[in-house]
């Protein structure tokens, strides 16, 4: 079985594979996490993760410059109903379109837009960058055994623009940052994260282990 990590020229690529490698080993059922470019390899695959570092735009389009890999995304998701996990930026790319610099159309695989965040305190800075406990707005498989709220563990948060969902029964979990800040989105074989697992540690290895048990 094969985990798809995709290539397309943003994102943390190495920290998100060796989290991978690292949670495949321990607690994985058989999987190989291979980064790729290959639409071939995408549309096959068990799992795919879509990570993403920068600007909306830059992502999209680097999505769409591998020849193929759109499509190969559309029949893993959408024909095959895969489980299918986005990083940040990749996360952000489920939305219907994203408004940092342009308007650009997202996948519109979880409905809403991609909004810059604007802090209801005005000592809090654009980046959200840091460390943040979550709140629970509605249960998701991929925090089975992950502790939120107040007094639980903490994500690794770096972006300057946030997920708003059209239909909250969308919205999985939020951070606090002068409000609620989407932190995690999902519908049917899709989540996301704003946060990146690969660098948050206990909860992050922890979710992305629950994500290589997840069968939606």
């Amino acid at each position: 079985m094969t985990v798809a990590l995709i290539d397309y020229g943003a994102g943390n690529l190495r920290s998100a594979e060796k989290g991978l490698e690292r949670v495949a080993a321990e607690v994985g059922r058989g999987q190989q996490v291979v980064l790729t470019r290959d639409p071939d390899v995408v549309a096959k695959a068990d799992r795919v993760v879509l990570p993403g570092d920068g600007a909306f735009p830059f992502c999209r389009r680097g999505v769409a410059a591998i020849d193929g890999m759109e499509e190969a995304l559309t029949e893993f998701v959408e024909v095959r109903g895969r489980p299918f996990l986005g990083i940040c930026v990749g996360m952000q790319l489920l939305a219907t379109r994203g408004l940092e610099h342009e308007t650009t159309d997202g996948f519109g695989w979880i409905g809403g837009e991609v909004r810059a965040i604007e802090p209801g305190a005005a000592h809090l800075k654009v980046p959200h960058m840091g460390w943040n406990t979550m709140d629970l707005v509605n249960p998701h498989p991929v925090l089975d055994g992950i502790r939120l709220g107040a007094d639980g563990l903490h994500a690794y948060f770096l972006h300057s623009f946030a997920f708003h969902v059209a239909d909250r029964a969308d919205l999985v979990a939020t951070a606090d940052y002068g409000g609620p800040v989407t932190a995690i989105v999902a519908k049917d074989n899709v989540v996301g994260t704003q946060f990146h697992p690969e660098k948050s540690q206990t909860l992050g290895l922890a979710l992305l282990a629950n994500f290589l048990k997840w069968a939606p």
